[in-house]
């Protein structure tokens, strides 16, 4: 029995190594699915115009194929991206994004979400409003605000027609008065908080505030003898 075993050893050796490497093969081969999140690039983006809605940054996809394709394939091995190029101002919808990924031959996209993208192109433009200083609080009492500057006293702001459209100034962070007994002289934060626009340059301003102190009190004389009777 031993001498049948060990009869064409060899041939039986090359027979057991070619059906480990064809069963390693079919193995391989296997239809196994993954999914990856891919970041969206949104790219060519017209001279001139700015996106101006909430569009995703991530796209999740369901690959089908190979599992030697498959096994050692990351989200940095697939590109995902919007062309705006040519595009006009409004709302355009992309969609079947399957056909905007860029991944290896032999997979599949059975799942993409979202499946469609919406993105709105509106103008830039920009424009000159005017500083409106916010005060809180109370000088001490029997003191006057006299006055106060504001430098710059305009400021410009930039970002989608739409939304600045409407804009008409722009307000300071709340400048705290509360007790205040003298003149003085600050930098205050601007406050703006645009969606689709920011502030061009200038982040806060310089605010001269003048305080007057109360009035002497009034002193009253009487003439000598006049309440003597």
């Amino acid at each position: 029995m031993f001498k049948k075993l060990t009869e064409n050893w060899s041939l039986k050796l090359l027979s057991l190594v070619f059906a480990l490497i064809l069963w390693f093969f079919v193995i391989g081969e296997r239809q196994v699915e993954i999914g990856f999140t891919v970041p969206i690039e949104y790219i060519n983006v017209p001279q001139g115009m700015m996106i101006a809605n909430e569009v995703p940054n991530l796209v999740d996809i369901r690959l089908t194929g190979p599992r030697t394709l498959l096994v050692n394939l990351s989200s940095g091995d697939i590109s995902f991206s919007v062309d705006l190029a040519d595009l006009k101002p409004g709302l355009t919808s992309f969609k079947r994004l399957e056909e905007r990924l860029d991944i290896p031959g032999g997979l599949k996209v059975t799942r993409i979400s979202p499946s469609f993208v919406d993105v709105r192109l509106e103008r830039v433009r920009s424009k000159t409003v005017p500083v409106q200083v916010v005060f809180s609080g109370e000088l001490a009492e029997g003191y006057q605000l006299d006055g106060f500057r504001v430098s710059p006293e305009r400021v410009e702001i930039e970002g989608a027609e739409s939304e600045i459209r409407d804009v008409t100034e722009v307000s300071t962070q709340p400048v705290e008065l509360g007790g205040a007994r003298e003149s003085f002289t600050l930098m205050v934060p601007l406050r703006y908080q645009g969606r689709y626009s920011r502030l061009k340059e200038e982040q806060t301003v310089e605010l001269q505030v003048r305080i007057l102190p109360p009035p002497p009190a009034e002193i009253e004389y009487m003439e000598k003898g006049e309440n003597s009777q």
